[in-house]
């Protein structure tokens, strides 16, 4: 991290959490983000779902959540960029606080709800993306829709000629009733929805599905089995907890969604139990802070990584450092490139 990063890491860390992340936006948009772009090596340089990345260290979705910082995210080392979550409508999301930082525990909250401006800004904004890198949107539904599995299919065919990649997030807490929608004969109807939509696109693309980690060993059976006969591209595996063990900030009680160190062990376990269940590529995210950890997601069964919370307290550069990290560790095992190291390390985990 460079000495600019940290005076303006300690900026932020002062500031309200919601407030310090439109600060650290506005920050990339006006060049004050790395410039060089995403490090790779003949081993880092992997393909997920057809998409040839030139490294496997991604951004998660909900740091851009509006696709306001494409040209400054291309240049800030992830090999991938996923934004959103966008809905077919604007909504406000949740009544502010809805942002803690949990520092005693590398650690947030949020319960944003799906705050965005919608697909037609997204969409907008997306036509005017750099080219060359790869971009993902994550799709939402509307809070007060009557027919949320159809939102998702109607985002993507809004948005989806802009994009290299799509997700279907049915996974997160801050939306009343969604996570049902992952429920076995819910899930196969939307994802049929979504398929069906994206074969009309111009150029259809891999469909991913985010999932929670909190599915019981049942649930993660159904769901696998339901990803598979999909015909969905990939699984991220997972988005934020409700569980609250070993938490030690005052904020630990807020209600929301758990990101940061605590679940990456919750995460991972989950991973590598998909791995089993799956042939289909799993991104693992969740805790993942270190090029060490990015290693072990891999070595789970994750074909490539995504990170976000661990931001707020390593700065924009931490997927640059990842990167490198990552590369070394390969060449330390004797892993020729990163498909080789993909569920070598599944049994530490199950």
């Amino acid at each position: 991290m460079t000495l600019l990063e940290q005076i303006g890491m300690r900026v932020l860390r002062s500031t309200d959490p919601e407030v310090a992340h439109g600060l650290a936006l506005k920050s990339l948009n006006l060049g004050l983000g790395p410039k060089a772009g995403p490090f790779t090596t003949p081993r880092l340089a992997t393909t997920v779902a057809g998409m040839s990345l030139p490294n496997p260290v991604g951004l998660a979705a909900g740091f851009d959540k509006n696709a306001t910082a494409l040209h400054a995210l291309a240049k800030c080392g992830f090999g991938f960029v996923e934004v959103g979550a966008i809905t077919p409508r604007p909504q406000p999301g949740n009544p502010k606080p809805r942002l803690f930082r949990l520092t005693e525990d590398q650690a947030a909250i949020n319960r944003f709800g799906f705050n965005n401006e919608g697909m037609e800004a997204a969409a907008t904004r997306l036509a005017a993306r750099p080219r060359g890198g790869i971009i993902g949107l994550n799709l939402g539904a509307n809070k007060d829709s009557e027919d949320r599995a159809a939102d998702f299919a109607r985002v993507l065919a809004r948005c989806g000629a802009h994009l290299d990649f799509a997700t279907v997030n049915v996974s997160s807490p801050n939306t009343e009733k969604l996570r049902d929608l992952q429920g076995k004969d819910a899930l196969a109807a939307l994802l049929a929805g979504v398929i069906e939509t994206n074969a009309g696109l111009a150029k259809p693309l891999p469909i991913f599905l985010k999932i929670a980690p909190d599915l019981t060993h049942e649930e993660l059976d159904d769901v696998a089995e339901v990803a598979n006969a999909s015909g969905i591209a990939g699984i991220i595996a997972t988005n934020t907890t409700l569980s609250r063990d070993g938490l030690r900030s005052v904020h630990k009680d807020e209600k929301g969604g758990l990101s940061g160190q605590p679940v990456f062990e919750k995460s991972t376990r989950l991973l590598a139990r998909l791995s089993g269940l799956t042939t289909i590529p799993i991104i693992g995210v969740g805790g993942v802070g270190s090029a060490e950890q990015a290693y072990q997601k891999i070595r789970a069964g994750a074909s490539a990584v995504q990170l976000y919370t661990a931001l707020v307290y390593g700065g924009i550069s931490l997927a640059d450092d990842i990167a490198r990290g990552l590369d070394a560790l390969l060449a330390r095992d004797g892993f020729a490139n990163v498909a080789e190291a993909v569920g070598t390390g599944r049994g530490d985990w199950t």
